[in-house]
């Protein structure tokens, strides 16, 4: 007899983690006026009852890129969530980035987003190369900058995120 699944309430904390959030728009053209995918996270992180402390656009440089998560690290920021810059062209930094800052590297969330993308867009979801993970005790999350892939990211990761925070907070991180 195999044994029963555990059921996802059971490893959802007892009170609601409130999560101070960053959000990341990576772009050489966006601007505060023409960033949908930043604002619709924004939006979303609100509506689920978290605080939005930080939301910056910086230009596709990977300096830009990893000065402003790092600054957030250290603000002990719990969940900080980048779009744009996943891509494959030359200007795309984000990736690189933000693997220099997981100490736990989460390969699931990619393989799963690049699977529901799949649903959505076919073959195109292997440009992607969205990643996430540990940065420290900070949970970090690179998403592409199209609104529809922020939906799909947001749908994978809005039902994890107790999940996720609880752990993290559980025992602790080095």
């Amino acid at each position: 007899m195999s044994p029963s699944p555990v059921p996802p309430a059971a490893h959802l904390p007892a009170t609601f983690l409130a999560l101070r959030c960053g959000v990341l728009t990576v772009s050489d053209t966006r601007t505060l006026d023409t960033d949908r995918s930043g604002q619709f996270l924004v939006g979303a992180l609100q509506a689920a009852g978290h605080e939005v402390a930080g939301y910056r656009i910086v230009p596709d440089e990977r300096e830009a890129v990893e000065s402003q998560l790092r600054g957030w690290q250290a603000a002990s920021f719990d969940l900080m969530l980048s779009t744009g810059g996943t891509g494959i062209t030359g200007r795309d930094v984000t990736v690189p980035a933000v693997e220099a800052l997981l100490t736990k590297p989460l390969p699931g969330f990619g393989e799963l987003f690049r699977m529901l993308s799949y649903q959505e867009v076919g073959g195109a979801a292997m440009l992607s190369r969205a990643v996430g993970g540990l940065a420290g005790r900070t949970l970090l999350f690179a998403l592409p900058g199209s609104l529809g892939a922020v939906r799909t990211g947001w749908t994978l990761l809005e039902g994890q995120l107790q999940h996720l925070a609880a752990e993290v907070r559980r025992q602790g991180q080095p």
